[in-house]
């Protein structure tokens, strides 16, 4: 693992479309190679990551592929954070369904947040909610 006093930003920017999500894949795994991450909290970013752009794709920008998500990342430490941007008005965070709750078990969406908040150790959003902050603890 890379031990810096310096955070080290990285960022992605990625049009609006599925396939884009290849390209986080590429490089979450460039970034997980380089600061030697363990396979354990590798797949909990790349799946994390996986729903935070997804939803800004699919939700925040439309589908509308001339709106860009951007992905930041910064590591500090033993911190490694996250932040997704997409180009949306947002939504009201503060007001999220409980998809384990029994009305909600067996719709087919509404479980990306929930998984982002499992697998990281940390997830936030910012005012308008067209920005989320993801921390992984190394």
């Amino acid at each position: 693992m890379i031990s810096t006093s310096e955070p080290i930003i990285k960022q992605l920017l990625l049009p609006s479309e599925p396939k884009s999500l290849l390209s986080l894949e590429s490089w979450v795994n460039s970034l997980c190679d380089a600061y030697e991450i363990s396979v354990e909290i590798y797949g909990n970013i790349l799946i994390a990551l996986s729903e935070a752009v997804n939803n800004a794709i699919s939700h925040g920008n439309g589908n509308v592929f001339e709106k860009n998500t951007l992905v930041v990342s910064s590591l500090d430490k033993k911190k490694l954070v996250f932040t997704i941007t997409d180009q949306g008005n947002g939504f009201d965070f503060s007001q999220l369904p409980d998809p384990t709750s029994p009305e909600n078990i067996e719709k087919p969406q509404g479980r990306g947040i929930f998984l982002m908040n499992h697998l990281s150790d940390g997830v936030s959003f910012e005012e308008p909610g067209n920005k989320v902050e993801i921390t992984f603890q190394l």
